[in-house]
């Protein structure tokens, strides 16, 4: 049994790496987490916490690629918090930040409370409560010093190696863009690589932005308004080093960049 003082353990350790922006081998064996629920409850523990406010929620693993890359089942839910949200241009500072990638994402904010209910949301029930879609750029991290063998449980924990997140501009008229098969151009240093699909994000970014709303509403949690949710990488994430610029061009929705240094 994965008692309240196991995730109080769990959760205080990982908001002091969070805070000194350090990292470990894997928590505690005495504290460690053994299941996605127990994952979600050190998250839940970390974040009552927390200084900050909640700004949101991020999905991670939404290909099928990313999940053999961190050896998980599927897509895992984390939560962002103000103080690691950076505006449209931002320096983004890459001190001691393991991964070193930006990833390309699209970011969803909600206009009405979604709560927590039996039968699952459908996504056109999801979409009826957004009300504007971002560009944007998340550059995540991870507080485990080999976050690909951590596990599930331990990087749910870790909200899903959240990290900071560059929100671009709002658009308005987003209904009608073709999330699966419009090209996002993304540029490293002013030269053209390999361009974003929305297709890379479970299919569709508002099918994920669905998966969301779900896992959250298992979980007992409402998605309130305000908050934003970013679905998830829509290519390979770009490898960044310092001196490095990236800019995603998501033409209707808008552009958004940042300099790493």
């Amino acid at each position: 049994m994965y008692s309240d003082s196991q995730i109080n353990q769990a959760a205080v350790a990982l908001l002091e790496m969070w805070q000194q922006r350090s990292r470990c081998d894997g928590l505690p064996e005495t504290c460690r987490p053994g299941s996605r629920i127990e994952g979600y409850a050190v998250q839940q523990a970390m974040g009552e916490q927390q200084l900050h406010a909640l700004f949101g929620w991020k999905i991670a693993a939404t290909s099928v690629e990313g999940q053999r890359h961190i050896a998980v089942n599927g897509p895992l839910a984390g939560r962002l918090y103000t103080d690691r949200v950076l505006r449209n241009g931002a320096q983004v500072n890459l001190h001691n930040n393991l991964m070193q990638v930006a990833e390309i994402e699209f970011a969803f904010r909600f206009a009405r409370t979604l709560p927590p209910r039996d039968s699952d949301y459908s996504v056109d029930e999801v979409l009826d409560a957004v009300a504007c879609v971002h560009p944007s750029i998340e550059v995540p991290d991870s507080r485990y010093n080999d976050f690909v063998k951590a596990g599930e449980a331990q990087l749910i924990a870790d909200n899903a190696c959240a990290n900071l997140f560059i929100l671009g501009p709002r658009a308005d008229d987003w209904k009608n863009f073709n999330y699966v098969n419009q090209a996002i151009e993304v540029r490293l240093n002013d030269e053209l690589v390999e361009s974003g699909f929305g297709r890379n994000v479970l299919g569709d970014p508002r099918v994920a932005l669905a998966w969301l709303v779900n896992e959250l509403s298992a979980l007992g949690i409402s998605c309130e308004p305000g908050q934003v949710v970013t679905t998830g990488t829509c290519r390979i994430p770009v490898a960044v080093k310092p001196g490095d610029s990236v800019e995603a061009d998501f033409g209707a929705l808008g552009r958004v960049g940042c300099r790493f240094v």
